[in-house]
């Protein structure tokens, strides 16, 4: 059964990047992630419309108190502004599976770091919440996701139809990939 737990205990990171909880800092660039095109069309958070609901947006996404999420922000290791966001969620501790998903900021796109953000994150609940399966399911049309489910470690398995509604309205089958604690992790260069 997985551990649950109100923080981390250790912060992840790879060459690039540094994993942390969620803070109100990271506001305005959630906010104009938010607003962006793609997110807005495969992965919106329709609650988030303005300043005062990103800050609490990235405040629940601080607080795993009730153990149904672990979400993640990822910064550059540089500047340390805000590059993505990332969460564990519908942790089932009876089965010991968990989904994850993610969102890129438009200015960080195309430069690995999502699949890097996916494999870490995955490594990490696999190890500190005792996790056998992740699973990412994403719209078969949306091309970048796959890509960076396989470029994660995650397999493909297969197809739901009419799985799922994209931020338009308009419904799309969903490819779903899998990652077993036991497989071989991606090298990602952490």
């Amino acid at each position: 059964m997985p551990r649950t737990r109100t923080d981390p205990v250790v912060e992840p990171a790879t060459e690039r990047l540094l994993l942390r909880l969620p803070t109100e800092a990271d506001a305005e660039d959630v906010l104009v992630m938010m607003r962006d095109h793609e997110t807005v069309l495969w992965n919106p958070a329709p609650l988030v419309v303005d300043p005062q609901s990103a800050r609490e947006w990235c405040l629940r996404g601080a607080d795993w108190s009730d153990g149904t999420h672990a979400t993640w922000h990822a910064a550059d290791r540089v500047t340390g502004r805000f590059v993505a966001n990332c969460s564990v969620f519908a942790i089932d501790g009876e089965q010991s599976t968990a989904k994850i998903g993610y969102r890129v900021a438009p200015w960080a796109r195309g430069r690995g770091v999502a699949s890097q953000v996916v494999d870490v994150v995955t490594s990490w609940a696999f190890a500190e919440l005792a996790l056998a399966r992740m699973q990412i399911e994403h719209a078969v049309a949306n091309v970048a996701s796959c890509k960076v489910a396989t470029a994660a470690g995650f397999s493909w398995e297969g197809t739901m139809r009419s799985a799922s509604v994209d931020g338009l309205g308009e419904r799309h089958d969903d490819h779903v990939h899998g990652r077993l604690a036991s497989d071989p992790s991606a090298q990602l260069g952490r």
